[in-house]
C-alpha cells in the first residue's frame, strides 16, 4: 500500500495563495473597480488557474471580501465592546467606535464602489447591519442623558453619520482626504451634536486607548 502524499504543505500553499489574492485584490480593486481577474492574478503572482481554483469568478472573490470585511467588523466590534461600555459618557463609546471602525471601512472602501454594480447594497448593508444597530444605540443612549441633542431620532441620525463616513471615505478614495480615523471622528460628533471643541478633546482623550488596526496584513 502506497504512503499518503504529506497534504499539509499543499494546504499551507494553497491558503497562502488565497489570503495573497485577497489581499491584492483589497489593493488593485480599491486603486480601479474595473480590474479583471487576470490582472489581479498577475498581480497577486500566481497564474489565472490557481485564482480560478479559489474563486470562479468575479462574484466569488467579491463575496469573499465581504465576508472576510464581517469577520473583522465583528473582531472590531468586540473590540470595541472592550472600550467605554454602556455606563461610560456616551461620546466617549461613540469616539471610540468610531475609531475602531475606521481602519476597517478604510481597508474595504472598495467595497463602497462595488457596491453599485457588482457585490450590491444588500450585501452590504447585511455586513454593516450590527454597526448601525450599535451607533444607533449609542445615540439612543447619548440623547437620553443629553449628551446628544435630540434634533432627530436616533436611527435617522444614525443613517445620516453613516452617509457622511460613506462620503468621507469615498474623499480618501479619490486621494482628496488624508485620515487616520481622528478627523472623521472628530466630524462624526460634531454631526452627531457635539460641540467641535468638546469634540476634539474627547477624540484626543479616546485615541490612546484604541488598539491598533485588526485588519488582516498583506
Amino acid at each position: 500500500m502506497s504512503k499518503p502524499v504529506a497534504r499539509e504543505p499543499q494546504r499551507r500553499n494553497a491558503r497562502s495563495n488565497r489570503a495573497r489574492i485577497l489581499a491584492t485584490a483589497r489593493r488593485e480593486l480599491g486603486r480601479d473597480p474595473d480590474t479583471t481577474l487576470e490582472e489581479l492574478a498577475r498581480a497577486a503572482g500566481v497564474v489565472r488557474r490557481t485564482l480560478f481554483g479559489h474563486f470562479p469568478g468575479r462574484a466569488a472573490l467579491l463575496e469573499a471580501l465581504a465576508e472576510e470585511a464581517s469577520e473583522v467588523l465583528r473582531s472590531a466590534m468586540a473590540s470595541a465592546a472592550e472600550g467605554p461600555g454602556p455606563a461610560g459618557p456616551a461620546e466617549r463609546a461613540l469616539a471610540h467606535f468610531m475609531l475602531l471602525l475606521w481602519p476597517v471601512g478604510d481597508r474595504y472602501r472598495m467595497l463602497l464602489a462595488l457596491a453599485r454594480h457588482d457585490l450590491g447594497a444588500e450585501r452590504v448593508a447585511d455586513i454593516l447591519a450590527p454597526a448601525r444597530a450599535e451607533v444607533t444605540a449609542i445615540l439612543e443612549r447619548g440623547q437620553r442623558d443629553g449628551a446628544f441633542p435630540a434634533h432627530l431620532p436616533p436611527a435617522v441620525l444614525s443613517a445620516g453619520l453613516e452617509a457622511m463616513i460613506v462620503a468621507l471615505l469615498e474623499q480618501v478614495n479619490t486621494g482628496a482626504l488624508e485620515d487616520d480615523g481622528t478627523r472623521a471622528t472628530v466630524a462624526t460628533l460634531v454631526a452627531a451634536g457635539v460641540p467641535r471643541e468638546r469634540a476634539e478633546k474627547v477624540v484626543e482623550s479616546v485615541s490612546p486607548t484604541v488598539p491598533g488596526p485588526t485588519t488582516p496584513e498583506d
